[in-house]
């Protein structure tokens, strides 16, 4: 297998430190070592957006990274989001406007329109849209998802 490589990442506030195999993906060191089971598998192709967490501030699949790629690195997952008890207005609106069904998709939904949302506090339908256009969802036909964004905007600008 060859030398293991020691990694120190940043995730959710808290630091870990661990020696990977060179090839294991940030995904699996999110799931397999970390314990963080949050953000999904769904293709580990880059094609789905189910692996998306935020990689130093940016929105990234993360089958498409490998773990010692982060190392150094701030990683937020869907876990990170919510502050205690209370849920980010953006998982708050997933809920409230059912803007998820299996799931599934919605980890990486809401990551990818996190970034948005640091970037563009009043987005249009059209940029949101665009924003989680990477993430793949067969339950919900997108509409309420987008519901979900606006509903997470006009919350956060209060």
């Amino acid at each position: 297998m060859g030398p293991k490589k020691r990694v120190s990442i940043r995730i959710n506030g808290v630091n870990y430190l661990h020696e990977v195999e060179p090839r294991l993906l940030l995904i699996h060191y999110l799931r397999d070592v970390v314990g963080l089971t949050g953000s999904h598998i769904g293709c580990e192709t880059s094609v789905c957006g189910a692996c998306t967490v935020m990689l130093d501030g940016a929105a990234v699949k993360s089958c498409t990274v490998l773990a010692v790629q982060a190392d150094g690195a701030e990683v937020l997952t869907i876990e990170g989001l919510a502050q205690g008890e209370d849920l980010h207005p953006l998982q708050e609106g997933f809920w409230e406007c059912h803007g998820l069904q299996c799931g599934y998709c919605t980890p990486g939904m809401i990551l990818s329109a996190y970034q948005l949302l640091l970037r563009r506090p009043d987005p249009t339908e059209e940029e949101i849209r665009r924003a989680v256009d990477g993430n793949l969802c067969r339950c919900t036909g997108y509409q309420h998802i987008v519901d979900a964004v606006q509903y997470a905007a006009r919350k956060m600008k209060k």
